[in-house]
């Protein structure tokens, strides 16, 4: 199995966004899947619940590396939501936290399919941290 250092080991647990840490994510990992269900952050510290429609990233340790994708939902261009899926994978885990790599947006027609044409996604690096921000943030 190729996966990036560190990230052979469990990774469940509670991460936040680095840049915005109003987004947390619940870690489930079973050694080989590792699931962040995203939840947001209510103003007296408290967070939702995941449901079905939140968004959710699940990584599978492969011979290709540490990589899956994020699940949520993109509108095309009339408004209709449709559920989208973005190729993700995990960089770098660090006991500080973790570092995924995916596509930032996507373009559907209005049949929910992947557009024909349109602009190449961009993959942008995130950064989870474990545990709860600081209460400054």
């Amino acid at each position: 199995m190729r996966v990036p250092p560190g990230c052979e080991r469990n990774q469940a647990g509670d991460y936040h966004h680095a840049q915005n840490p109003a987004f947390r994510y619940l870690g489930q990992d079973d050694g080989g899947t590792l699931t962040l269900a995203v939840v947001r952050a209510w103003a007296d510290g408290g967070v939702e619940s995941p449901d079905a429609g939140s968004v959710g990233i699940v990584l599978r340790r492969t011979p290709d590396g540490f990589v899956g994708e994020t699940h949520a939902t993109g509108f095309t261009g009339s408004g209709t939501p449709c559920p989208v899926a973005f190729p993700t994978e995990a960089v770098a885990c660090t006991d500080a936290g973790l570092t995924l790599r995916a596509a930032s947006s996507t373009a559907i027609d209005e049949g929910c399919h992947a557009a024909p044409s349109g602009p190449a996604p961009v993959r942008q690096e995130q950064v989870l941290l474990r545990g709860a921000p600081d209460a400054g943030l």
